[in-house]
This record gives C-alpha cells, structure tokens and sequence, in this order.
C-alpha cells in the first residue's frame, strides 16, 4: 500500500490544534464590537442564488483516492466527538473519550503512514453532568471539553440561570461552551436584545470560548440567519453553530453558505477570524467533504483547522473511518467494525 501523502492544507498538525485561544487576522481572540445595527439591518438574502451555489459545491471540486483520505484525516480533527442523549451514562462518555483519543484504528493509521501524527478529535462535548467525567477521562491529552449550556437545545429558561449554568460549567472543567441563543429574540427583531444577551454569555465564559448555536432551522428566514450570525460576532462569538441537532431541520449547505459568508465580512471589517460549526444530520463522509470544499472556498485553507472550524458529529467519525478502510483495502467492511465510542 503506498503511504498517503499530506500537504500543508490536509495534513492534521504534530503541535496543539486544539487551543483556539490565539488565531486569527489579529491573532487573537475576538472581543466583539459595539452594537451598531447599521452593519446587519439592510441585509437581505436571494434563497435562490444561495440554493443556486449551495448545489454546486459538491460538484465543481473532487476529490479521490490518497487525497480523499487526506482530507478525510483533516476532517477527523475537526469533530466535536457528541453524545447528548437522555440515556448517556458515565461510561458511555468514557468510552466515547477513549474513541477521541483514538479515532481511527491504528491499523490503518499505519497502512496510510501517518501513525505518528497523534490524530486525536478536535473535543469531546457532553452535558453538563459528565463533564468531571470527560475531564477525567481525557486528562493528559490535550482534548479539551465542550459542555452544551444555556438550556439546552431548546434554551427557554429565565437568563440568569442561563449564566449560572454557564459559570458551573466552566467551574467543572468545560473549556468550550455551546450556547443556544433566544430564537424568540430573532423571530421579533430583537437584535440588541439578543446582543446584549450573547455578551453576557461571553463574559460568564471567561477564558473558555463561545460557540454560539443559532438553530437555523427555526430562525424562519436566511435574512434572519445572516443577521443572527453579525449580531453573535459582533457580542464577542469565537464560533458561530448552525444547529443543536435537535430541530426538524439541523446544518445546511445553504444555511453555512449565509453564516461563512457572514464570517467573510465580518473579518473583512474588523480583522477578526471566527469560527464555524455545522452541526445536526452530518453522518456521512461525503457530506463531510462538501463542507470542507466549502470552507476552503468561501473563507480559505487558513479555515480549515480545528481552531476555525467544527463538525458538530456523534456518527460521522464511524463512516469516515470506513471510508479510509476502504482506501487502505478495496472493501467496505461492516458499520459495527467502526464503532463511536
């Protein structure tokens, strides 16, 4: 079997690629702006044109044999390894740790000759109540935790316990907090509501970053998607989130299509990079990769690394590990042989 070879756009890094602490046009992290409606208030979206290109992405760009596996290693450190179920057990996130740690097995790693490079997923995000147990688990190396907060997914509590779980979360170990934003505060008009809300969040974040999910599939319009995601960066967001993976409707090629291109502008104009987070419904490898081209159209190769960008994912690491058995093979073998966690 010939050994893959990476470039410097696929190749998963040696060093930290899970600190997302210094990056950027300014190389550091964004700390938002004044709110200033000006910037968002006449934006105005063509869902045709955005459906138009969105179809196209898939197909102007391919990718196969060592390069597919490439790219489908670099999508691998870019998974926020997921278990959010009501039945998740401390044993299931231990195991779903140990599948972080190691997320492709290492049989393969070594027929693609990159055994050395200490592939790991970029998180491993849990509720708040397993995160001592991620913690734990991942203690030495370097995956940091993700904990969901602000009453999630559906985010209808009273704010101040909103920041209380926030600071709970960041007390047990969480370094990076998924929020959900007020959809109501969207669906009204409510901007400087909503703004004022995020910077919140993001001072009881502290030195723990903010991944702010917009839900998408409620916000009614792509208009509403593009302005949520000015007013969530503007308020201080590292991230900006399409989905819980709990809505009717979860992560889009048309809703990322808005919320990149939203990122474009805004670092555009303040120098700023923030980052992006499909998540819900991404379960296959080739979903994957019609992302990733997406990505490095849109906003540039420098976007695609764990510190910029995240796939919100509990099934996707099983496919893409059975797509790179295939490459390393010639055969497909059976989904169990792959397990999450």
């Amino acid at each position: 079997m010939t050994q893959i070879i990476l470039d410097d756009m696929t190749a998963p890094s040696k060093t930290n690629v899970h600190s997302i602490a210094d990056r950027g046009g300014h190389d550091k992290r964004n700390p938002g702006m004044e709110f200033d409606p000006d910037l968002f208030g006449k934006i105005r979206i063509n869902r045709s044109a955005v459906e138009r290109r969105a179809a196209t992405i898939g197909t102007r760009r391919t990718v196969k044999k060592t390069w597919q596996a490439a790219w489908l290693l670099r999508a691998v450190t870019c998974i926020d390894l997921t278990t959010l179920a009501g039945d998740d057990t401390p044993g299931r996130v231990r195991r779903l740790c140990q599948k972080a740690m190691r997320p492709v097995r290492a049989d393969i790693l070594d027929a693609l000759g990159v055994a050395d490079l200490g592939i790991t997923t970029a998180a491993v995000c849990v509720y708040h109540n397993l995160i001592e147990t991620a913690v734990d688990e991942l203690k030495g190396s370097g995956i940091p935790v993700a904990a969901v907060s602000t009453g999630f997914p559906a985010g209808q509590i009273p704010l101040k316990l909103k920041l209380a779980q926030i600071s709970e979360s960041v007390s047990a170990g969480a370094t990076e907090i998924d929020i959900v934003i007020s959809r109501g505060r969207v669906l009204t008009g409510d901007w400087k509501g909503l703004f004022d809300e995020v910077k919140s969040f993001r001072k009881a974040c502290g030195d723990a970053h903010l991944k702010t999910i917009l839900a998408t599939g409620e916000l009614g319009t792509l208009s509403n998607v593009a302005k949520a995601s000015w007013v969530c960066m503007m308020a201080g967001a590292d991230f900006i989130k399409t989905s819980t993976g709990k809505e009717s409707v979860n992560a889009t090629l048309p809703y990322s299509l808005v919320m990149v291109r939203a990122i474009r502008d805004f670092q555009e104009l303040t120098g700023y990079r923030i980052g992006y987070k499909p998540a819900g419904g991404i379960s296959k490898a080739k979903d994957a990769l019609n992302y990733l081209f997406l990505i490095k159209e849109e906003l540039g190769k420098q976007w695609i690394d764990p510190a910029l960008f995240r796939f919100g994912a509990s099934s996707l690491l099983g496919d893409i590990e059975r797509q790179l058995e295939h490459h390393v093979t010639g055969s497909y073998s059976a989904q169990h042989r792959h397990p999450a966690g």
